[in-house]
């Protein structure tokens, strides 16, 4: 296969950009999925506390700006596009204008770190949607490796993480619990797919540069229906079972599973997680996400060129290797297939 590419796709979740957007934009997001109407109220009214603007899609102009930059300085240079799942600019839509503009094969970047059927096999079946929908002459796309346990997406991490420590009083830093969270998904998801053990081996990379603090997996933002079964144990569940521990006086929660501060985690974590924490006593600290962290950036560029110059070297630390760069046909079943 030659490894000729003309265009980078920055690939997406979405996200309203004003009060009138949030309604649609969720019926987007919850199409075909068991999530009842009340669920969907209740996270719209969590927009609307924002002014209903997620702030992911300036977070993305922010990072296409950031690597429009280190391409100019580094190379390759190729021009980036961005497309979303759920709201503008959408993936057809984008697709269109990358045919327009003559592009005819694209390294695709999601902006998820981790494997799962949300986090790519979905991105992969929304691309080749799209390109159904544009039709001939569409550009061929290429997805770039997941990232979880590559140095650049740890080595921010680390410095985020360590950031946020030092938030805690200098005298009680050492106790701090740290709190790795991601996005819940169901069980059955998370059986066809290597989404648990990606964060588990993330969190380990990330902590055993922190010394010697406690830490823990947890998970937020679960949407499905209260009886089927999602990865556990909830974040703000297992603070209040800290809140039992008299020795627990900080909690620095660090958001691994996201790559931008968006609205799931400027309120689940900013605003019901330390609601929580407060009402025990907790003081909670939370780390940024990587965004626009100069190590991350360059990270997408590495992955560039990786893909271009078709090297065998593919840095990734701890024990699992490199992630692929084409996914088995097996791989991150939606739910209803990993249930079977």
């Amino acid at each position: 296969m030659s490894n000729s590419y003309d265009a980078i796709l920055v690939v997406s979740f979405g996200g309203p950009e004003g009060p009138d957007d949030v309604i649609p934009f969720l019926e987007n997001v919850l199409r075909g999925k068991n999530v009842p109407r009340e669920r969907m109220l209740e996270v719209s009214e969590h927009y609307q506390q924002f002014g209903g603007v997620s702030p992911i899609n300036q977070q993305n102009r922010n990072l296409i700006n950031a690597l429009e930059q280190e391409l100019a300085a580094h190379g390759p240079h190729l021009p980036i596009f961005w497309g979303n799942r759920n709201w503008d600019p959408l993936l057809a839509d984008t697709l269109l204008q990358m045919k327009q503009a003559g592009i005819k094969r694209a390294l695709a970047f999601f902006t998820s770190a981790f494997s799962s059927y949300s986090g790519c096999r979905q991105y992969r079946e929304d691309i080749q949607r799209a390109q159904q929908e544009v039709g001939e002459g569409v550009p061929e796309v290429d997805k770039l490796r997941m990232f979880f346990n590559h140095p650049g997406f740890i080595e921010a991490m680390i410095e985020r993480t360590q950031e946020a420590l030092l938030e805690i009083p200098e005298t009680r830093r050492a106790n701090a619990t740290i709190l790795f969270s991601a996005h819940s998904i169901p069980l059955a998801m998370a059986s066809g797919c290597r989404y648990e053990v990606q964060l588990k081996e993330a969190a380990k990379l990330v902590s055993k540069n922190l010394g010697a603090q406690p830490w823990h997996l947890v998970y937020q933002s679960r949407s499905g229906p209260p009886h089927q079964p999602w990865l556990e144990p909830d974040v703000c569940d297992f603070i209040k079972d800290l809140g039992t521990q008299a020795d627990v006086q900080d909690v620095v929660i660090v958001p691994i599973g996201f790559v931008s501060d968006h609205m799931e985690v400027l309120f689940d974590l900013d605003t019901e997680a330390k609601d929580v924490g407060g009402e025990l006593g907790i003081n909670v600290a939370r780390a940024k996400t990587v965004g626009v962290h100069p190590r991350f950036i360059t990270m997408i560029r590495e992955l560039i060129e990786e893909r271009i110059s078709g090297t065998t070297e593919r840095p990734a630390l701890g024990d699992m290797g490199a992630n692929h760069d084409v996914c088995p046909v097996d791989c991150c079943l939606r739910t209803t297939e990993a249930s079977r």
